[in-house]
């Protein structure tokens, strides 16, 4: 009967705002000064304390309330569905108890990440059975990243209760991009495209007037706004958020003024914040504007893109690629010297790959920079997800950009070695597909030239054709060619054919020159990735340096033409900064 209220949701919002409450979590942690970490437990081992919460909210002007659930799931109670179960029935009794004829009450469903979508979806549908044995009908997702598994999830809801009344909201920085790099008007766009989604909204992260700043630009009429009440401080261990109940009541009037339709808080915020804003509301006049979708500007398009190596590659021209090994010290004088001769030989770009095998070297992307600064050659800089959390990642591609560097590989990286791990720590914010998702946000909202993304692609897998689904999904995530491993084995000839026939992408097929009989056994044995032919290996049995690398230059000459029909173009591996043995097999290819 509560959750009906007097009227439905959608009657209630024709003429009026709906306001929610506040932040739970820490506003109880203020009040039992502890952390708020789980702090859903105290729905069984504090259920007062709770009710008095909720009671507390609704007392200040709120309509709706959140059930304590927020974190109510497998990956943060573990595989103990009972006790989820007890979690979410306890929380509905006490949004229950506390409730007035007129509240909604509200499941709050916090987001489930790092998974895969299919193992997303189910935590998500184990949790709103729950809610939905106990005739919640109203959700409120929260917090959320990314879309992954809230479109699924929202039509399974619909499908068991078609009247049910579904919020999706985004937590994303002031800058507009969540913590996966997702940006947050594709999000909301994306989301639009759900009928089963009825109110898309922001919430957490940012203040008020940072949210109602990146209201200038969303493109949706219906949207829920649920800011932070600032931005937190810590004194003696303890957070604090300085903002006070005036000033968010304020900002959050502005934010109702662009005709937001449900308001509400996030962390930080009080029964104090929310009775501010209800009181203000209750005094001010004003007219409620509509939302007006942004009109799309169309622009011209550049007669010529500045990104050399990608017109060459929609020419048709096929490129020669070459990877240098960037130095260990602070010397580069080698380094550049290699660099000129490859130039100077005909090859397309250079790439650097981003501290291999988690060993420190001299960043590729400085070092991208200065080859495109004083060569002009272009270059495809490494980027790896584990040293870089996601604003020291926009930093990165906002300086390369300025330095005319267009081309990226984006890939996970080597994990740091076990022995290392107690004195280095990894970040690991995003994998190569979410890295790339970001960059591709980057291209659409921030760079007039954007970065052409490249993956990687193992023809050596074990299982080809899961690398191959993996290969798809990175290119609906933004990546528009591939750098593959080196091909040594039939098998990976052939397997570069499949990727030709399913993959809409630019492949730049892999070639490293095998120089010995122990340097071809230690690839294919400690190499990950990367798989020798036994045909190949007895090749080099009894061959001595320069006989070596006469046979490397004629089996990679040999690999070349096998890979040819299936490559848009040559990635070359320089082993052991051989320059010498590259230009002999880029003087092959151009012949």
């Amino acid at each position: 009967m509560h959750n009906q209220g007097k009227v439905s949701i959608r009657e209630f919002l024709q003429n009026n705002v709906l306001i929610f409450d506040g932040a739970m979590g820490t506003y109880y942690s203020s009040i039992v000064n502890e952390p708020a970490i789980n702090c859903e437990m105290a729905n069984i081992q504090h259920p007062e304390v709770i009710e008095s919460i909720h009671k507390e909210y609704i007392a200040a002007g709120a309509h709706a309330i959140k059930t304590n659930t927020f974190g109510v799931n497998r990956k943060n109670f573990g595989e103990n569905s009972k006790l989820l179960e007890q979690l979410v029935d306890a929380a509905v009794e006490i949004a229950r108890r506390s409730a007035n004829d007129t509240t909604y009450i509200f499941a709050d469903i916090g987001p489930i990440d790092g998974e895969e979508e299919e193992k997303v979806v189910e935590q998500y549908k184990e949790v709103v059975d729950l809610f939905l044995k106990q005739g919640i009908n109203d959700f409120l997702f929260e917090t959320n990243s990314s879309i992954t598994g809230l479109f699924e999830t929202a039509r399974y809801i619909k499908e068991k209760s078609p009247e049910a009344f579904i919020i999706n909201s985004f937590a994303v920085l002031p800058d507009g991009y969540s913590s996966e790099g997702r940006y947050y008007r594709k999000l909301l766009s994306r989301n639009e495209e759900n009928a089963s989604v009825d109110i898309l909204g922001l919430n957490c992260v940012c203040g008020p007037a940072h949210m109602l700043t990146l209201l200038e630009n969303v493109h949706t009429t219906d949207i829920s706004i649920m800011p932070n009440a600032g931005y937190p401080v810590v004194r003696g261990r303890r957070t604090f958020y300085s903002n006070g109940p005036t000033y968010y009541a304020e900002q959050l009037e502005n934010i109702v003024k662009k005709g937001v339709q449900i308001v509400g808080g996030c962390c930080g915020t009080t029964p104090a914040h929310i009775k501010a804003f209800v009181e203000r509301l209750g005094s001010t006049s004003f007219v409620r504007q509509k939302i007006q979708p942004k009109s799309v500007v169309v622009t011209e398009e550049k007669d010529e893109s500045k990104n050399h190596l990608w017109r060459k590659l929609e020419e048709g021209k096929k490129v020669i690629a070459v990877e240098l090994d960037s130095p260990k010290n602070a010397d580069l004088s080698g380094f550049m010297e290699s660099a000129r001769r490859l130039q100077t030989a005909g090859v397309d770009t250079l790439t650097i790959a981003d501290c291999p095998i988690a060993v420190a070297r001299m960043d590729s992307a400085l070092l991208a920079c200065k080859v495109k600064r004083e060569l002009g050659l272009d270059v495809i800089p490494h980027m790896t997800c584990r040293d870089r959390n996601i604003n020291a990642i926009k930093a990165l591609l906002l300086g390369m950009h300025a330095e005319e560097i267009y081309n990226i590989l984006a890939i996970t990286g080597d994990p740091i070695p076990n022995a290392q791990r107690n004195e280095v720590s990894s970040v690991y914010q995003f994998n190569s597909r979410k890295l790339a998702a970001y960059i591709d946000s980057l291209n659409a909202e921030v760079f007039d030239e954007g970065y052409k993304i490249y993956g990687a692609l193992n023809v050596n897998a074990r299982n080809f054709e899961v690398e191959l689904r993996r290969a798809e999904q990175k290119i609906e995530h933004g990546m528009v060619g591939f750098l593959t491993q080196p091909v040594l084995t039939q098998e990976a000839v052939e397997n570069l054919a499949k990727a030709r026939e399913r993959l809409s992408a630019k492949i730049l097929g892999g070639v490293i020159p095998v120089v010995s009989e122990k340097n071809a056994r230690f690839m294919d044995s400690e190499v990950n990735g990367i798989r020798v032919s036994e045909e190949i290996i007895s090749q080099y049995v009894g061959k001595n340096r320069e006989e070596g690398e006469q046979l490397a230059v004629e089996i990679s000459l040999d690999m070349a033409k096998k890979i040819k029909p299936y490559i848009d173009g040559y990635y070359l591996i320089t082993p052991f900064n051989r320059v010498a043995l590259m230009e002999k097999i880029i003087e092959g290819l151009r012949e």
